[in-house]
């Protein structure tokens, strides 16, 4: 069986594949031109995606325990990130598939564990 990728997909996998280049060359501590968190600057609290990027330089170089530092909750998501860009992928082709992941119970469940996130990783300081 091949697997048969539309042209508009093709962009997002190169997209996707220029990002994880540039964070596996870039590391965004040294590179004061990186982005910051404009939550933590304005309130001094983490966000939930705070350490997004020094999880992923960490990740591509295979160093997990700096990863579980920068951000655990996100570098626990991983696999789950990956199956949703999979079911994206693939959504004409599994279309059952792709409606039970984006239902809204699927949407709150999340919601609801990364507001949980936000909320722990403030008072633990993690």
């Amino acid at each position: 069986m091949q697997l048969k990728i539309k042209a508009s997909n093709w962009i997002w996998i190169a997209a996707g594949t220029a990002l994880l280049l540039f964070y596996f060359f870039i590391d965004p501590l040294k590179m004061p031109w990186m982005p910051q968190c404009v939550f933590h600057k304005l309130t001094g609290l983490q966000c939930m995606g705070c350490g997004a990027q020094r999880m992923a330089h960490a990740v591509l170089h295979g160093n997990f325990r700096e990863a579980m530092e920068a951000n655990i909750f996100l570098f626990f998501s991983l696999p789950f990130l990956a199956f949703l860009v999979a079911v994206e992928l693939g959504r004409t082709r599994f279309p059952n598939l792709y409606r039970r992941v984006h239902s809204v119970w699927v949407m709150i469940i999340i919601s609801a564990m990364l507001a949980a996130w936000l909320i722990v990783r403030n008072i633990y300081s993690i």
